[in-house]
């Protein structure tokens, strides 16, 4: 041990203080203070993002849902499934992942709005006309 590894305010034989949070003189360190409290942004940070990617799990889950209803109602391909919901979305101003969930849905219910349903029936003659599918051959 060295002279300068003794607090020249301890005594000898008194037994050394704790320091971590708190200090030597019994007040939290405001570096260690500073530092829970940027750990603690970072985290709700790190938290906030774990939700986003999660609903974009979903919602992509759900988008390709959609697109394979399409691909087989209008026997196009996966490209031209996902050119008609994005169509669709924009010619009824939704977003796409709201059209998806609706054609899922409807997938299951059988029922879609007016309007969606007549935007995706000009997007689906459009891609039939220029659908690139062929007959599998047996």
């Amino acid at each position: 041990m060295t002279s300068s590894d003794v607090d020249a305010r301890r005594r000898p034989d008194e037994p050394e203080k704790p320091t971590g949070q708190y200090g030597a003189t019994g007040t939290v360190n405001t570096a260690n203070a500073a530092n829970a409290a940027k750990q603690g942004e970072k985290v709700i940070e790190l938290q906030r993002k774990v939700i986003q990617l999660e609903k974009a799990v979903e919602s992509h889950a759900t988008v390709d849902q959609a697109i394979g209803i399409v691909v087989a109602l209008g026997k196009l391909t996966p490209d031209q499934g996902w050119t008609v919901l994005r169509e669709t979305s924009q010619h009824t101003n939704m977003k796409l992942t709201r059209v998806a969930d609706l054609v899922v849905a409807w997938g299951c219910a059988g029922e879609l709005p007016e309007n969606v349903r007549r935007a995706l029936d000009a997007s689906l003659a459009r891609a039939r006309a220029t659908s690139e599918c062929t007959e599998p051959t047996a």
